[in-house]
């Protein structure tokens, strides 16, 4: 649905490490502590709090009484991972709209790296529901999946794992320039075609940096958001969709969930890729943005790698795509940190990795039958 007044103010975020050595409360705290500050506010300011887990987490009420709130009016914490991004984010917004809050910090604190991780396991596995009929046949864990969605691109389409790499690549190239990115190292084709095997077709470099850390973004009603100490980045659309038919009963992995999810935004903001200039891309694997680039109209299916390759998905070019490095390379906060960089876009305050002129940006998160999408603005609508 179309917002009139709400926006996300504030961002903040810790450092993104490979071991934290700290709790995942200590770095929400953090986290959310910066994002308020940023936006001119304090505590008792906030109202709302809402946050998702797929693992290891803090739950609201603790956050809320780390950081000195003293009462929520409303709270939510959501289980799942990216497919929930965009929902919480526009859950905030209708929460807001709703007038049961008035300002809601959204975040999200995990230890990916030195704590919980997924394909990790110290017991016995006992799968149930859908899972149990997968699990036999090797699937368990996403990479499984997509790894399979990206091979039946590749018979339909002819897209290639050269074509994979020309996303990582790029965005490695955008990481170089963000001191927050863990890995900032440039990569070239052929490093990249040396890279181990993970799930075949996907190397090492097509999977996201699991990392530590924490990210959480302010979303404000139109109250608050004109007094805040830094420009709006104003929610204009948000679409979702999940689908029941899950991994392997989907009928067409050359498509995601975006096939559903990008028409529905479209619709909703009457806009189209081609007026988008900051696009952050759920890139849990190199696949999710080369489908749903394609899902979203930035270019013909098939023509992902050229895309890329030529220059159309990078400064200069027709829209660029992760300028933070996405999950690829400035490490994996489940998405959340895609809001933050969009919002840092649109606000101008990206320094060195500044897109001229950002005006709209598109976020998205999830992956296969399941995910969404946010269109912001620097404009109120």
């Amino acid at each position: 649905m179309a917002r009139t007044g709400c926006a996300i103010t504030g961002i903040g975020r810790t450092t993104f490490t490979r071991r934290s050595g700290r709790t995942t409360l200590a770095m929400a705290a953090e986290a959310c502590r910066a994002a308020v500050a940023d936006a001119g506010l304090t505590m008792p300011d906030v109202d709302g709090m809402i946050a998702f887990q797929a693992g290891d987490s803090v739950g609201p009420l603790s956050v809320s009484r780390a950081v000195g709130i003293p009462e929520l009016a409303w709270n939510i914490d959501v289980l799942g991972g990216g497919n929930v991004v965009a929902n919480i984010v526009a859950t905030a917004g209708a929460a807001i709209d709703a007038g049961l809050c008035r300002a809601v910090l959204v975040y999200r604190s995990l230890n990916g790296r030195s704590g919980y991780r997924f394909g990790t396991s110290t017991s016995r596995q006992q799968v149930g529901g859908e899972m149990q009929f997968d699990a036999p046949h090797g699937y368990l864990v996403p990479p499984q999946w997509i790894a399979m969605w990206a091979r039946r691109h590749q018979h339909e389409y002819g897209s290639t794992c050269d074509d994979l790499g020309q996303i990582a690549i790029t965005q490695r190239t955008h990481a170089t320039a963000n001191e927050h990115a863990i890995n900032r190292s440039p990569l070239s084709l052929d490093e990249y075609r040396a890279g181990r095997w993970i799930n075949e077709p996907f190397r090492i470099y097509d999977c996201a940096y699991e990392i530590d850390g924490a990210v959480a973004i302010l979303v404000v009603g139109p109250e608050l958001a004109e007094s805040c100490a830094v420009a709006p980045a104003w929610l204009i659309g948000s679409a979702d969709s999940q689908s029941g038919d899950g991994w392997t009963q989907w009928d067409d992995p050359t498509s995601m969930y975006s096939r559903h999810a990008a028409p529905r935004l479209w619709n909703r903001t009457g806009l189209s890729a081609a007026e988008i200039d900051v696009a952050c891309m759920y890139d849990c694997f190199t696949y999710t943005v080369m489908a749903t680039i394609e899902d979203f109209g930035f270019c013909a299916k098939g023509g992902v790698g050229e895309y890329f390759s030529s220059g159309r998905a990078t400064y200069g070019g027709d829209v660029v795509v992760n300028p933070h490095g996405g999950l690829l390379s400035e490490g994996y906060i489940h998405g959340l940190n895609h809001y933050f960089e969009a919002a840092l876009q649109l606000q101008g305050r990206a320094g060195e990795r500044q897109v001229p002129d950002a005006r709209r940006a598109l976020v998205t998160a999830g992956a296969g039958p399941y995910g969404g999408a946010t269109v912001l603005s620097a404009d109120r609508p």
